[in-house]
């Protein structure tokens, strides 16, 4: 398959309104897909690659050599030309990739060189077609979309389920059932404004302590143990604690869903997130790392026990099943409320004890739901405190798909001990087709420099930003970034040196 066939279904799925048009768009092209490159076609449409990092920044794509005049390139041949620049390092590597890249430019349309561009820094951002993907490919297989979605929540992968289905057909769907060592998508939360609200929308529910911590799936067989990340990446050997601990679980095959996280040893309250990710992401000595800093499990799933799946039991079900093999101490400390006037008062006060423990918030879940795995269900909900900081825009970068032609990704920052302003981050999250309007024609008004990715802007515009939390990066000259930053809205009424300064962020930082 050519990558301009991609390229066009992207933009068109991108720029059709209907539902109906966007599936019918991705069944034509998953009618015309190999099914050897169904994976990679998948991942591309995502918004994603294979490779996860390039090394690949905007300074190697300001400049690109003229366009092809006929499209040539072909899916495969991408892929070999990005594992060839991922795999580029040491002395020299910048101008290496360069060169490599601009090589695949020089092979690419217009067209594929604008759906290049986006894929590499990570603004083509479609994970959200994952969920029309699964319609799309069950129209082209002849299927059902619920069948199709069920064999992507067990068979772990859109790209594996797509490869088989378009090469063996509807008959091969039940295949995919949810096996001790395989991995499975994890089921997600939506966001609720508090717990209060998620109470009333759930009814009888169970309310558990969210942890800042990093998401996993253990599968034990025996005495064989494997740890998956959210992602599906397989961390065993960088948690040995983990290991240990399903040791203590008294069950021979089991499938748990739960959080590692960094304790301090003297409070026992939660060390920031960065340190538990950097300790769970390190590639290093991980005995030294262990004992450097330790992470501990929390279990709060079981999807499989012995033989049997568990996924279609309420949740009451399956903690029950959760709580006859996982010791308390691995366990989530939870509030089990019946649908009564009193569960909001009660589901507040445990709040109110798990902020004072130190942890997020709590999520919220109905106690006769069903395990969606990979979905962010209806039925579980997040609440916890909303963070916002009045920052200052110091520039923005140029929108691609429907921003097209607007100032979309914003650049944050706080007010320095000697008034000049500091960047924090970046985001694109929280506008309105309207806001982003107002805000591409004020921001081009008070812009001092315009570049070919945005412009630099006066720092005069106060935005209220809300974010998940703080964290230290060697990234921005401030040395702290924001968590999952997004709009609320725009301070007219405050002048840029009221903004929030670099201090009051750092102070954040737990």
């Amino acid at each position: 398959m050519l990558l301009a066939e991609i390229a066009r279904t992207s933009r068109e799925v991108a720029e059709a309104a209907a539902r109906s048009v966007k599936t019918e768009l991705l069944a034509r092209l998953f009618r015309e897909t190999a099914p050897e490159e169904a994976p990679l076609v998948v991942t591309y449409l995502a918004g994603r690659l294979p490779q996860r990092r390039t090394g690949v920044g905007w300074s190697s794509l300001r400049e690109l050599p003229p366009p092809a005049s006929e499209a040539r390139l072909t899916v495969a041949g991408t892929d070999g030309a990005l594992d060839a620049v991922a795999a580029v390092s040491g002395k020299g590597a910048q101008a290496e990739r360069a060169r490599l890249v601009a090589e695949l430019m020089g092979r690419a349309t217009a067209e594929e060189q604008w759906f290049l561009v986006r894929l590499l820094t990570g603004e083509l951002r479609q994970g959200a077609l994952d969920a029309l993907a699964v319609e799309g490919l069950a129209a082209a297989g002849g299927a059902e979309p619920g069948e199709v979605r069920r064999a992507v929540m067990l068979g772990g992968s859109l790209g594996a389920v797509a490869r088989r289905l378009l090469a063996e057909g509807r008959a091969v769907l039940p295949e995919f059932g949810l096996e001790v060592g395989r991995p499975v998508l994890p089921m997600l939360a939506q966001p609720a404004d508090g717990v209060e609200e998620a109470v009333a929308r759930l009814g009888a529910c169970a309310v558990e302590e969210k942890l800042d911590g990093i998401r996993v799936q253990v599968h034990k067989d025996g005495d064989d143990v494997r740890v998956y990340t959210r992602t599906l990446d397989e961390i065993t050997d960088r948690l040995p604690e983990v290991v240990e601990a399903a040791g203590e679980v008294a069950a021979e095959r089991v499938v748990l869903d739960g959080e590692v996280i960094a304790l301090d040893a003297e409070s026992g309250r939660p060390r920031p997130f960065q340190e538990t990710s950097g300790r769970v992401g390190s590639r290093l000595d991980v005995p030294a790392a262990g004992a450097a800093l330790p992470v501990s499990p929390v279990f709060f799933d079981v999807l499989a026990l012995g033989d049997r799946e568990l996924i279609d039991l309420t949740a009451a079900e399956r903690h029950r099943a959760l709580r006859d093999v996982v010791p308390e101490r691995l366990r989530v400390r939870r509030l089990e409320l019946p649908d009564a006037p009193e569960a909001a008062v009660r589901a507040r006060e445990f709040v109110d004890d798990v902020l004072e423990r130190g942890h997020e918030g709590v999520v919220v879940k109905a106690l006769d739901s069903t395990y969606s795995a990979g979905r962010r269900g209806a039925s579980w909900l997040k609440a916890k405190p909303v963070h916002t900081l009045d920052l200052v825009v110091l520039g923005a970068e140029w929108g691609h798909g429907r921003r097209s032609g607007t100032l979309s990704n914003l650049h944050l920052g706080a007010l320095a001990e000697d008034g000049s302003f500091v960047m924090l981050g970046k985001t694109f999250k929280g506008l309105t087709d309207a806001l982003l309007a107002w805000q591409t024609e004020r921001l081009q008004a008070s812009a001092v420099e315009e570049h070919r990715w945005g412009v630099r802007v006066r720092p005069e515009l106060v935005v209220e930003i809300a974010f998940d939390g703080v964290q230290r990066s060697t990234r921005y000259p401030a040395g702290v970034t924001l968590r999952f930053a997004r709009v609320l809205r725009y301070r007219d009424d405050k002048r840029a040196e009221d903004a929030d300064t670099v201090a009051s962020v750092r102070a954040l930082l737990r």
